[in-house]
């Protein structure tokens, strides 16, 4: 079967069917065609164990972002997408490679950019302040650690929030619905937030109110010329981007004395470990973060595991004493 023909079936049967987002389509999209370009592929029984062993080795080699050469999950990406298209070849009953065939490479496991307790209250202190931009940032801070949405999921959130309760149902990865809490802390400050804008956007976050220059040849701005008082336009808010809150956080970092990359994805982690670390159970707090798999959520457990810690503490140096 032509490689072409297949892999644009592939990429419209990963976005209609499987639901998969666009973002997701374009990065396959992109995996394949260049195993395809690096292979000489045209035909999809061109695809062998021989000719993706020396994709892999190429890719080995080929300069990464931050290192000399690229992350081995960034090779990983190119199989998973490799593997995917064989195993929709597989469902169409079209001959060709297994796609049981295709290992993923070892990857270190990954380390995690934590916030103290103290950390994460100067964090909030920093916010202080009545105006509503404070009131606005305190708020996005206290439901990040709240309910440990992603940063997408955040923006996403609309003003008809209901805060007599104590959960919300949110959309995420794979357009999947969940159910998050909200602490007291939280409801709080939304409703001290929502108190304060006198605007009718329908985000629950918006860009703070910021004045318009008047317009060029305008009586405006001919009397601001004289140094005269003008009532100037105001430019009405829009729905917070997720670049507009990752620099919101990184400035409340800096002014807390915080050194350490502070990033809403942080704030996620903070809300994960202080769950188990508080005992929740590791299926639970899978649920709550939406992780397809509970893989993804082992990562918090080897630095909540206080068995470890009391073991360490009653049993370690004694023969010194």
């Amino acid at each position: 079967m032509d490689i072409q023909v297949m892999k644009r079936q592939f990429l419209e049967y990963t976005e209609i069917e499987r639901g998969r987002a666009v973002k997701t389509i374009d990065n396959y999209d992109r995996y394949l065609s260049r195993f395809i370009a690096y292979a000489g592929i045209t035909d999809t029984a061109d695809i062998t164990e021989e000719k993706i062993r020396e994709f892999r080795l190429w890719l080995n080699r080929q300069p990464g972002t931050a290192k000399d050469y690229m992350k081995r999950k960034t090779q990983n990406y190119y199989l998973i997408a490799l593997r995917a298209f064989l195993k929709f070849l597989r469902k169409r009953d079209i001959p060709g490679l297994s796609p049981e065939k295709i290992e993923l490479a070892k990857v270190p496991d990954r380390s995690l950019d934590l916030l103290t307790t103290m950390e994460l209250q100067r964090l909030f202190e920093a916010t202080t302040g009545d105006d509503e931009k404070s009131l606005r940032d305190r708020a996005i801070l206290e439901t990040l650690f709240s309910t440990g949405l992603r940063v997408s999921e955040l923006c996403a959130l609309n003003s008809d929030i209901d805060l007599t309760r104590d959960e919300l149902s949110v959309r995420g990865k794979g357009d999947k619905v969940r159910v998050v809490f909200l602490s007291e802390d939280c409801k709080n400050a939304i409703r001290a937030y929502l108190q304060a804008r006198k605007d009718m956007e329908e985000a629950l976050f918006v860009t703070s109110p910021a004045v318009l220059p008047p317009k060029a040849g305008s009586k405006a701005n001919a009397a601001s010329k004289e140094n005269t008082p003008t009532a100037a336009s105001k430019k009405p808010p829009t729905r917070l981007t997720t670049r507009s809150v990752e620099r919101m956080i990184k400035v409340y970092a800096a002014k807390a004395g915080i050194t350490k990359k502070v990033t809403p994805h942080v704030m996620r982690h903070s809300f994960a470990t202080d769950l188990l670390s508080n005992g929740a159970d590791i299926r639970s707090v899978q649920q709550l973060l939406g992780h397809a798999s509970i893989n993804t959520t082992q990562i918090y457990t080897h630095v909540t595991d206080s068995h470890l810690r009391d073991i360490h503490k009653r049993f370690h140096g004694k023969s010194r004493g």
